[in-house]
């Protein structure tokens, strides 16, 4: 193999990465999904190469109360020319492929990561002007509130918990740039020795690891100005607070076990997209339990924020401690649950 060559499996790997890429045009690139009591189904947004889908009308409907400009396809220049520059490298990586050139490559990725910078700034922008230029003769006004939604990851916007991730295309755009990143820095770094069976293996893994998995998520810490999703009260004191992670990562913070209670147990909740329950463990409130596995004191001398009145401790001393100071009754997690 000459060494400004690309190894001739690693070439089949990018043109199935060409027609994977070519296939987002059809596919659904990110998703903004919305949860609210009132909605305990949720509400989608899913954005396409060319269009807006989902409950794209219900949507519209509520940011007309707070100001917000409503979505329209049209009004979006990015519709009319994504489709064009998906096909534009798609059929750029597929003669990286045919021509395995290692200078190619090393400027088809270059190029690719460009593109992908710019296409993320462009939807934060997006994001900030329709979050924040509000229609001042709104119903509904929040002084110094904006409605800007995450980039990614998960934001409480008044009753909303919205929550942004990459869908099905946008986690082939990754993988893509996985496996661009993967033969890029295989090529650039192989020796005469260098096995070529190496390349197609590492990038398959990529590939792997980039498209069929997201992004991992666990219990965040509770920051000033976090509300409880449940009452909407300030979580003033972590010691009795408690966190719910869906099966899709997204995440919900309560000031109270109370509040978490109720809302896993009202109307409409499906109990099996729960993905865990935290606690924070009474004697050191930065740490997170799992609360299946918390030991639990219940005690109406506790006082939590919305009469709960129950604590989580990772070890039987420190609760013992507890129940020194707080008199009251040894419970577990299976006798809590709705």
């Amino acid at each position: 193999m000459k060494k400004n060559q690309i190894n001739g499996t690693s070439r089949i790997i990018l043109g199935l990465c060409a027609i994977a890429l070519f296939a987002v045009n059809y596919l659904p690139i990110w998703q903004i999904s919305l949860d609210a009591p009132q909605y305990p189904e949720g509400l989608e947004l899913f954005i396409y190469a060319d269009k807006l889908a989902g409950n794209v009308d219900i949507i519209n409907g509520l940011n007309h109360y707070i100001g917000m400009k409503t979505l329209h396809t049209e009004d979006f220049i990015e519709f009319k020319v994504l489709p064009y520059l998906i096909g534009f490298f798609s059929l750029l990586i597929l003669i990286t492929a045919i021509v395995g050139k290692r200078s190619l490559l090393y400027t088809v990725f270059l190029l690719f990561v460009l593109f992908g910078i710019v296409a993320m700034y462009d939807f934060w922008k997006w994001e900030y002007d329709y979050g924040h230029n509000l229609d001042p003769n709104a119903a509904i006004k929040v002084p110094g509130m904006a409605y800007q939604p995450p980039l990614i990851g998960f934001k409480q916007l008044l009753n909303f918990g919205a929550y942004s991730i990459p869908a099905i295309g946008g986690w082939i755009f990754i993988g893509v740039g996985g496996v661009l990143l993967a033969c890029s820095a295989l090529v650039f770094r192989k020796q005469k020795s260098l096995k070529s069976k190496a390349i197609p293996a590492i990038a398959l893994t990529l590939f792997s690891v980039f498209t069929f998995t997201s992004c991992s998520s666990g219990p965040q810490p509770v920051k000033a100005g976090d509300q409880c999703t449940f009452c909407k009260m300030g979580i003033s004191d972590t010691r009795f607070a408690g966190e719910l992670i869906t099966q899709k990562g997204k995440l919900y913070k309560f000031d109270d076990l109370h509040c978490m209670l109720a809302f896993a147990g009202a109307p409409g909740w499906d109990k099996s997209s729960v993905k865990n329950y935290y606690l924070a463990d009474f004697s050191n409130p930065d740490q997170w339990l799992i609360a299946e596995n918390a030991l639990l004191l219940k005690s109406e001398q506790l006082k939590s924020p919305m009469g709960g009145n129950t604590a989580a401790f990772s070890n039987d001393a420190d609760r013992k401690t507890a129940a020194e100071t707080f008199s009251g009754t040894v419970i577990s997690w299976k006798e809590l649950m709705p």
